[in-house]
């Protein structure tokens, strides 16, 4: 991986070439897991010469994402330059686009999705704004490719659509390149051409309350701990919060936490495996289900039901993979891929056209537009927001274009 040019010269663009070396190792051993010397090590340079490029670790960061930014913009803008008028065949050209991009700067995307948060809040407002410029490019594209749609509704469908090629950060599975972009664009198409339900779903709602039923009695100082780490780690940070904080926001002191768990690590484990257990539950009613779509349909009425409930979920998958302890993270690997792998049998069933990577790529696909939209601000105080996740789930699934065909 180190940045050199034949014969000793320098490299023309040693900046670019250094970012991308530290891309993969932010993406490899997560933003806190790496220092300037592990980047110096790697590029096969002193840390004092990379310092001629960037002041610190945080600006590669920033440049990183900057620049995948920049390619976002530059491929939205070649798509839709031929008019103002954007016919169906712009909107699959960009989509095109887009997943190529995806799929051949899957580190970027990664980097967004998980480390984006430790830049400064100057450098995060730029990005966003960037971010939401785009968006609201393609939000005026897809109302003029349907009309019919409320301008808030096309916004959802194109930030869901933006979680269908963010979904390649969260998993490793991979085809032939081709096929990949291809199954993400089909994907992206179907989300944008769903029609959203007009009403809730009260089963969603009977599963979110059956999931935060009281208990008998008081909760013992364990969960009370528990329930409060969880509530921190999701509105500061997993690194923002420390064991002082977690006790003040129990009850008891700081130190006393270390008798029930004897780290912030040991706590993420537990929390992580709270929501899995919550997961195999749902899983295990939707699959009572007759038939592969009815229960598909089923799982993710759960999934959105625990995505509503608790955030133990949410704090499981926000969190960075390398504060989690090292004894927690088979088993917490395996609850989740066995979760994944659940749907995906599924899948596989209700659509024999898609091999087993495929039937992964789009059920990851489905979780990531779930997950995503929870935590957007932009979206998630919509009424109807759980009933309309079940259904753009359904849609990149594929639910709709099955249900459609002959016979």
């Amino acid at each position: 991986m180190a940045p050199t040019a034949p014969g000793g010269k320098r490299p023309r663009d040693r900046k670019t070439q250094l970012a991308a070396v530290a891309a993969e190792l932010f993406r490899g051993r997560g933003y806190h897991g790496v220092g300037i010397n592990d980047i110096a090590a790697a590029a096969g340079i002193t840390g004092p010469a990379l310092y001629r490029h960037f002041k610190d670790k945080q600006a590669i960061l920033a440049h990183v994402l900057s620049a995948g930014l920049e390619e976002l913009e530059a491929a939205t803008d070649a798509a839709l330059a031929a008019g103002e008028d954007p016919t169906p065949n712009q909107v699959r050209t960009l989509l095109a686009e887009l997943a190529t991009k995806s799929v051949e700067r899957r580190d970027v995307a990664a980097l967004w999705r998980w480390e984006g948060r430790h830049l400064d809040a100057d450098t995060q407002r730029g990005l966003r704004e960037r971010s939401a410029a785009i968006l609201s490019a393609w939000t005026k594209v897809l109302l003029r490719v349907r009309p019919e749609l409320p301008p808030e509704d096309a916004e959802l469908l194109c930030w869901a659509c933006l979680s269908v090629f963010g979904s390649v950060a969260v998993h490793r599975t991979s085809v032939p390149k081709r096929r990949f972009e291809q199954l993400l664009v089909d994907i992206a198409l179907r989300v944008l051409h769903t029609d959203l339900p007009d009403t809730g779903d009260p089963e969603i709602e009977r599963l979110k309350e059956s999931q935060q039923a009281p208990a008998l009695g008081a909760p013992s100082r364990r969960e009370q701990i528990l329930t409060a780490a969880t509530e921190l780690f999701r509105a500061h940070g997993f690194t923002a919060v420390s064991m002082d904080d977690i006790g003040s926001a129990a009850g008891i002191a700081g130190p006393s936490v270390y008798r029930h768990f004897p780290s912030k690590a040991s706590l993420l484990g537990a929390i992580g495996r709270r929501a899995g257990d919550r997961l195999v539950r749902g899983a295990e009613e939707a699959l009572r289900a007759d038939g592969e779509w009815p229960a598909l349909h089923r799982l993710a009425e759960s999934y959105v039901a625990t995505l509503a409930g608790p955030p133990e979920l949410l704090v499981s998958f926000s969190a960075d993979r390398v504060h989690i302890d090292e004894r927690d993270r088979p088993e917490l690997l395996r609850i989740q891929r066995d979760y994944v792998a659940r749907w995906v049998q599924l899948l596989e069933t209700a659509r024999p056209e898609l091999d087993a990577k495929e039937a992964r790529i789009t059920v990851h696909a489905a979780l990531t537009v779930a997950n995503d939209l929870t935590r957007t601000r932009r979206v998630n105080g919509r009424p109807n927001l759980r009933a309309e996740l079940v259904t753009l789930m359904g849609a990149v699934l594929g639910q709709q274009e099955t249900s459609a065909r002959p016979g």
